[in-house]
């Protein structure tokens, strides 16, 4: 009877799971086992244990969408596409939304506070953002945790991307003039940044997703961390949008690891 019950319910939660097209912004610990093909209590185990973000809403928690997508990018962890890519004929492409952002060299500061200021100065008035509401935002998300996804690469953005109020997306590609600790999963300290400023929660996933794919490539990584021209980094991100399917992550039986490759 007990399991049941238990596959009943998960069954509900995997129903429920046609929803995350929305603009629903938390789920239920029952929906991240369904994503994550775990049981409840494995995830409740993870979120005690300080090892998957979550947050309490009265006596239960909830997990918000963007942070369970970039905590599986991290630990190489593949969520079905239903929670960031339910409508593919709609998908932004990051090469465009990197030509709509613009990309800015030569990032200065020893901080990250210092850093995302520089960049909010010089792309908020051409974004029609105040600089100071920029890093703000940015900076509101850090302090929750680390964007820092390892390789030294972090992908900064507002916590709710609906909330700078941007008509359409826009990532920021940034170099830094020096690494700058970032507080990564691996230690590394960050010299390249993808900021995502997106006007929907769904569209946020689908760039995240997109970035979390080119990221995959270890040809694009060394050129970013070289700081290739725009150009040329730009002509390799179509490339690999062009060139198929995202590489298979892991299902977990057990935390996943944080990847430090």
């Amino acid at each position: 009877m007990r399991i049941r019950r238990f596959a009943k319910n998960c069954a509900k939660g995997c129903r429920n799971a046609q929803d995350y097209s929305g603009e629903r912004m938390d789920l239920t610990v029952r929906e991240v086992a369904c994503l994550l093909g775990t049981a409840p209590e494995t995830v409740y185990r993870w979120i005690r244990a300080g090892e998957l973000p979550a947050h309490r809403v009265g006596d239960h928690y909830r997990l918000n969408r963007v942070e369970l997508q970039e905590w599986a990018h991290a630990r190489g962890v593949k969520l079905p596409p239903a929670l960031h890519d339910p409508t593919p004929q709609t998908l932004p492409l990051l090469t465009q939304a990197v030509e709509r952002g613009g990309v800015f060299a030569d990032l200065r500061g020893a901080t990250r506070e210092e850093v995302l200021d520089d960049l909010a100065k010089r792309a908020g008035p051409a974004l029609g953002l105040e600089p100071a509401r920029l890093t703000g935002a940015l900076l509101r998300r850090e302090a929750m945790a680390s964007t820092g996804m390892g390789d030294g690469i972090a992908i900064p953005h507002p916590r709710n991307p609906v909330v700078l109020h941007v008509s359409e997306p826009r990532v920021l590609l940034g170099y830094l003039a020096q690494p700058v600790d970032f507080d990564a999963v691996d230690g590394v300290p960050v010299r390249v940044l993808f900021v995502l400023l997106s006007p929907t929660v769904r569209i946020h996933l689908q760039l995240l997703a997109r970035v979390a794919f080119v990221l995959h490539d270890a040809g694009l990584r060394a050129m970013l961390l070289a700081h290739a021209p725009a150009v040329e980094a730009l002509a390799r991100i179509r490339e690999l949008e062009a060139g198929g399917a995202a590489a298979e992550g892991t299902r977990p039986g057990s935390p996943p690891k944080a990847n430090r490759a």
